[in-house]
């Protein structure tokens, strides 16, 4: 039962960032759904930092570091889908399918170049970081605490006061309802976008961050994150672009996702002989059948994914 608190609270705080990226995007307009290159991307940086951060650094300027790496390299990434579907209007879906299919493919070139580059035995896209690692965790008794749940419950407060507690908020969520009225009134409707989609590049390059250092000491870029750009795209649509409702429905996917890592200490699971396949396929399921009975009744942001023209009226 610990581990599977454990296991939940982990994959919970990953989707939680990567759902709120999207919801700060898709409030001011701009579908992102290349959430699952940025992560990858945002691994990397913070895969990176790990590795060569000077031995013996403290744990709490190791944590800073590698944070910085991943959002920074996040939103350098995401600043592709800003561009291309801001300042060209081109197809943000197209745009955002592409960065999932670029991310993966960069980031393993990269990590080869790297490994090439120290004359490695085997060069793989592997970067190793086991040591460092160790700077996220805390162990409570048999609870291993990451720090990044923590960090990830702070980010959902932060995120539902800048939404609704400020102007920066307001004005966001009003380029995503209408950029017309919002452009009237002297707000850069531009900018905000450009505001959103990075913000969302940060927070995506910090969940594929907590997604590598939840249990591997290791990580293999060419697998990507597993989906959880995806599973954070089906949280966001079930918690209706809504912080609170975000963090509830992370919970929910956070708990199926851990099954598949503890179903063996369940008795009744395990006596029913699935393959242990059928466990990590859980998620993806329960996001397929949720978004079944959800997107007819979901209310996206009015203007999301439509390119804004400024003599339109």
């Amino acid at each position: 039962m610990v581990l599977l608190i454990q296991y939940t609270l982990i994959f919970a705080s990953v989707l939680v960032l990567v759902a709120l990226g999207g919801c700060f995007s898709e409030h001011s307009g701009v579908i992102n759904i290349g959430l699952e290159g940025i992560m990858v991307m945002g691994a990397l940086g913070g895969a990176l930092m790990m590795k060569y951060a000077p031995a013996g650094t403290p744990a709490f300027l190791m944590i800073l570091l590698v944070i910085l790496a991943s959002v920074l390299v996040g939103m350098i990434f995401s600043l592709l889908l800003g561009v291309a579907a801001i300042r060209f209007n081109a197809d943000q879906t197209l745009v955002g399918t592409a960065l999932n299919l670029l991310g993966p493919a960069a980031a393993v070139v990269l990590v080869r170049a790297v490994n090439m580059a120290e004359n490695a035995d085997n060069v793989s896209s592997t970067v190793a970081y086991g040591q460092a690692k160790k700077a996220f965790l805390v162990n409570i008794g048999r609870f291993e605490f990451n720090w990044f749940m923590l960090i990830s419950l702070l980010v959902l407060i932060a995120s539902y006061l800048a939404l609704y507690r400020t102007r920066f908020g307001l004005r966001l969520m009003a380029c995503g309802e209408h950029p017309q009225a919002a452009d009237s009134v002297g707000i850069n409707v531009y900018v905000m976008r450009y505001a959103g989609v990075l913000i969302s590049g940060a927070m995506g390059g910090l969940g594929g961050l907590v997604y590598i250092t939840a249990g591997v000491s290791e990580w293999k870029f060419e697998n990507g994150v597993a989906g959880f750009g995806f599973l954070a795209l089906a949280v966001m649509i079930f918690g209706q672009w809504k912080p609170v409702n975000i963090g509830l429905a992370a919970l929910l996917f956070g708990l199926f996702r851990a099954l598949s890592n503890v179903y063996t200490g369940f008795e009744a699971l395990k006596n029913l002989n699935l393959p242990s396949t059928v466990y990590n396929m859980f998620p993806y399921i329960i996001s397929l059948i949720v978004l079944v009975f959800v997107s007819g009744k979901s209310r996206a942001p009015k203007a999301e994914g439509i390119p804004y023209d400024k003599g339109q009226r």
